[in-house]
């Protein structure tokens, strides 16, 4: 190809690329805060092994949805699972709720999205949530179930989201 031919589809591509890049940025989705998983050892979530995540709060006027983020195999042996979640505020205030999370309908059925042997729930826990203040808040997850370690739990995590208007 010509150095004349090469000029002028660089030319045509650079702008089309640039244009494509802005595009992919500005489709980013802005009213996620956090959306992590941690992984448990070997497929075992004990007592001990609470799952702490720090989130950076800049906007208390908005309300939040707080989901429980957890995969585990078709291996796993309850329906549900119950967890304690404890919360610190940025000015040292903390305080701990037990919620129980259903993952599996009455006959057995599982509730998440499935690929491959691993279940996947984004359950929410707290809908229209109000941080009382700016800051960085950390949320430790504990398994609260009989079982120490609890089988066949592959990851745990969080997920913020601001409330649609």
């Amino acid at each position: 190809m010509k150095l004349s031919m090469k000029l002028k589809l660089g030319r045509f591509f650079l702008p089309v690329l640039g244009l494509v890049c802005m595009l992919l940025l500005s489709c980013r989705d802005n009213s996620v805060l956090v959306n992590v998983y941690q992984k448990t050892t070997n497929l075992q979530w004990a007592y001990i092994d609470k799952v702490r995540i720090p989130v950076k709060v800049k906007d208390t006027l908005t309300g939040y949805t707080l989901y429980l983020n957890l995969r585990h195999t078709t291996d796993y042996k309850y329906s549900n699972v119950f967890v304690l979640i404890h919360q610190t505020n940025p000015d040292g205030v903390k305080f701990s709720e037990r919620k129980e999370f259903t993952l599996a309908v009455p006959d057995g059925a599982w509730l998440g999205a499935g690929s491959g042997g691993l279940y996947n729930h984004q359950i929410p826990f707290r809908m229209d949530y109000h941080f009382p203040e700016k800051g960085t808040y950390i949320f430790e997850l504990e398994q609260n179930m009989r079982d120490n370690p609890l089988h066949n739990i592959s990851d745990v995590g969080l997920r913020i989201e601001k409330n649609k208007e």
